[in-house]
């Protein structure tokens, strides 16, 4: 009884490993996510085009309306106003889901991505025996001072990013594994 007690004593005394992250910088070179980013920039230009496009169609539509009207008859030019009307509405509302599903894409690439690290900062943390990781952010300052030799950061961007290259080495890109369509 009286060793168990002094072995718990000493694990009491026996100091934590702790070690921290600059989250901001991890996701600004972690290449899986400046790959992500990329990606959505480039499917955002496309749909940006597209609903211009769409726009400067429907647009013509007007013009073309706004010269015949005068030779119309009230009721025709009634009926292609309801016509316009509808399909602006249409147009609209395909914009909006267009960019809901959008964002919603982003944001499970993002939660996937967020989740990629938490598993690598909990597997580097067991490897390496740290008792806590701290993770800080400009905007949620955890970490207000660390030694250097405690920060972890440029170690797990290097492990991301290599583990990231063999994972894309080991399988080829497949239609569902990129955003940009």
């Amino acid at each position: 009884m009286l060793l168990a007690f002094s072995v718990f004593l000493l694990s009491c005394n026996t100091p934590s490993k702790i070690g921290y992250v600059d989250m901001d910088k991890v996701l600004k070179e972690y290449d899986a996510y400046k790959k992500a980013e990329e990606q959505m920039k480039t499917r955002s230009s496309k749909l940006t085009a597209d609903f211009q496009n769409a726009n400067m169609q429907f647009q013509q539509k007007v013009r073309d309306y706004q010269k015949k009207r005068s030779k119309m008859s009230a009721k025709d030019a009634a009926d292609l106003e309801q016509k316009l009307m509808q399909e602006q509405q249409m147009i609209q509302q395909q914009q909006q889901m267009i960019q809901q599903q959008f964002q919603q894409e982003g944001s499970q690439l993002i939660e996937k991505i967020n989740e990629e690290i938490k598993t690598f900062i909990d597997d580097y943390a067991k490897k390496n025996s740290y008792d806590f990781i701290l993770g800080t952010t400009s905007q949620a300052r955890s970490v207000l001072y660390g030694r250097e030799k405690l920060n972890l950061t440029q170690q797990l961007i290097d492990g991301l990013n290599k583990e990231s290259a063999e994972d894309t080495d080991k399988k080829p890109e497949t239609s569902k594994d990129t955003i940009a369509k």
